[in-house]
């Protein structure tokens, strides 16, 4: 009987780190990519062409280059919070 104590906690754990996995993964899969999806996929009617510029703008990850790409999706009328999260997961590292 004490294998099944054993066994939970085993399990336990694993769960526990996996979830820490889970909950770090899309930092590190942030890209110019991952901002262009998420835009067209919040803002169907974006000009694809503009969304990917302000993303390639956004890919340096510093503040300059967020405002820019924030601008740039503005001009082409994404909403302001769908810019700025966007713009976001072009710059993470």
């Amino acid at each position: 009987m004490r294998l099944v104590p054993r066994l939970t906690a085993a399990l336990g754990g694993l769960a526990l780190a996996l979830g820490g996995v889970v909950v770090a993964a899309p930092a590190v899969q942030a890209t110019p990519q991952n901002c262009f999806y998420y835009v067209m996929e919040q803002h169907p009617d974006a000009d694809p062409e503009v969304v990917e510029r302000g993303c390639q703008l956004g890919a340096k990850g510093t503040k300059e280059s967020h405002r820019a790409c924030y601008f740039e999706l503005r001009r082409a009328y994404v909403p302001a919070k769908i810019a700025f999260d966007g713009c976001h997961r072009a710059g993470l590292k």
